[in-house]
């Protein structure tokens, strides 16, 4: 039943009630029907249903003991017997909870921790911007996985015929970074070598590129996230020798909200690798390396990093 929500054409009752409905059509027709009372009044107090919505909202079952994750309306029904020495059937707590409001969908993943020192990274991160003289430069970078295996999206298809969206036999996959220039939204993408995983050689490859094509400025400020490999031995030794122009501020941890380059490889699935027919990485890869040309230079979303108004 936990497959039962508004509007569905599934009925929400027991397989007792319909039998009954079935055998007064059988026995004097629709006019058996109407008029009837609709069940019995419920003997049950307002409290039940606030118990089980307050359960469903603010607890897990494991917290009262069950082996599950996640609440079914069987679960709930134990429980209200257990505590409550309430039976009920299973086909009414869905009722319950429908007329609270309470849906059966899925729910959205969202991050949990948040690292202690978000705040005071932010508030250096912010200085910097907002300070950031004429000679010197600051971009966001990152690094994105372009996949064979195409992720699914929606789309239009016909009621009752599920569209298709057939994989390729070849798994494979790609990483390119991407260093995003926070004042002009001009975005620099650095390939990945053919079976070149998320490492430092990739981390390293576009801050050369950074040094030589942005000359014109005395420094330039990489913003990036917590990677492992951004602290690696190859990385030191690299900003040891480079480290009068190429300086390292990294992000606040678990806050990929905070690095604007994110939006734009959420642009780049919606509108390219999401359900693509491509058979090979070279076919996809072209219209991704088109698509980067076309959308340049990109709008770079600074709300996180602009200065509060006064009330």
């Amino acid at each position: 039943m936990e497959g039962v929500g508004r509007g569905s054409n599934r009925p929400c009752c027991s397989s007792r009630t319909i039998d009954r409905r079935k055998k007064r059509f059988e026995a004097g027709g629709v006019e058996a029907l109407t008029g009837q009372r609709r069940g019995s009044r419920s003997q049950y107090g307002r409290w039940l249903t606030t118990w089980v919505v307050t359960w469903v909202t603010t607890k897990v079952p494991r917290d009262f003991g069950f082996v599950r994750s996640r609440w079914t309306c069987e679960c709930l029904a134990v429980l209200l017997l257990e505590i409550g020495s309430v039976r009920v059937s299973r086909q009414t707590v869905p009722d319950w909870l429908h007329r609270e409001d309470i849906v059966w969908r899925r729910p959205r993943p969202v991050l949990g921790p948040e690292d202690p020192e978000r705040a005071a990274i932010l508030r250096r991160l912010r200085l910097l911007l907002r300070n950031l003289p004429p000679d010197e430069i600051a971009v966001f970078q990152d690094e994105v996985e372009v996949n064979s295996n195409p992720k699914i999206g929606s789309l239009w298809m016909r009621r009752g015929q599920q569209a298709e969206v057939e994989t390729p036999g070849n798994h494979q996959k790609r990483y390119l970074a991407g260093s995003l220039n926070w004042r002009t939204g001009d975005l620099m993408v650095t390939g990945g070598l053919k079976g070149e995983g998320r490492n430092s050689v990739l981390f390293i490859r576009p801050l050369d590129k950074l040094r030589r094509r942005l000359r014109c400025y005395r420094k330039i400020h990489v913003i990036c996230g917590n990677a492992s490999f951004h602290a690696s031995r190859a990385v030191g030794e690299y900003l040891a020798e480079h480290g009068d122009r190429i300086v390292l501020h990294s992000l606040p941890k678990y806050a990929p909200d905070l690095n604007p380059i994110e939006r734009i490889w959420w642009h780049l699935h919606e509108e390219i690798t999401r359900n693509h027919r491509c058979q090979t990485m070279d076919q996809l890869l072209d219209p991704v390396l088109e698509w980067f040309e076309r959308r340049r230079p990109f709008e770079v979303e600074r709300h996180a990093y602009l200065r509060s108004k006064a009330a």
